[in-house]
């Protein structure tokens, strides 16, 4: 589920420019349900039932099978450190009434930010009657920038209905505060 940002104004830009009402935020990740308590008792399963299994076809004679079993431990363990990496990811959207930001920030590579006008952008989004929401990106001339590719269909569907929102609050107008 997207979690909402807790930042109330934009940063000062590049050019210095004063900060400006958010109308919305966002830092997005990737879902991983096993914690690191789960993930421990899981391999501790595995180990378990892959040792008293091995030791069974070592009685029996069959010593090389008892390597194989430590192996498939081993390659399970390797997948599960890969997702746990990969959780790393975040994406982060900022609208406000003169910008909208997608900065990404992968597990591993360089980071991106993506600026495009919220008055020039829309909003699209596939929608399948099976899957539901497959994909949402934001459209801004001959540049088209998916977001939240990680989520599943209902977060992707929320996201899509509140950037949607949020890009209707900013083409009718936002108040500034003026002194």
């Amino acid at each position: 589920m997207p979690q909402a940002s807790d930042r109330d104004t934009a940063p000062e830009g590049d050019a210095g420019f004063p900060e400006e009402p958010v109308v919305y935020a966002v830092t997005l990740a990737p879902h991983r349900s096993l914690t690191p308590r789960g993930f421990r008792m899981v391999m501790m399963g595995v180990g378990g039932v892959s040792l008293v299994t091995g030791l069974g076809f070592l009685a029996m004679g069959a010593w090389p099978i008892f390597g194989f079993f430590g192996l498939d431990v081993l390659l399970i363990y390797i997948a599960f450190r890969a997702s746990f990496r990969s959780a790393r990811a975040r994406e982060h959207i900022l609208v406000t009434p003169s910008v909208i930001e997608v900065r990404r920030e992968p597990a591993r590579g360089r980071r991106t930010i993506t600026r495009l006008n919220p008055f020039w952008t829309r909003l699209t989004r596939e929608d399948d009657e099976d899957h539901g929401t497959l994909d949402v990106a934001l459209v801004s001339g001959p540049r088209t920038v998916p977001v939240g590719r990680f989520l599943g269909p209902d977060q992707k569907a929320e996201l899509a209905t509140d950037l949607s929102h949020a890009l209707s609050v900013v083409k009718k107008g936002v108040p500034r505060n003026s002194f």
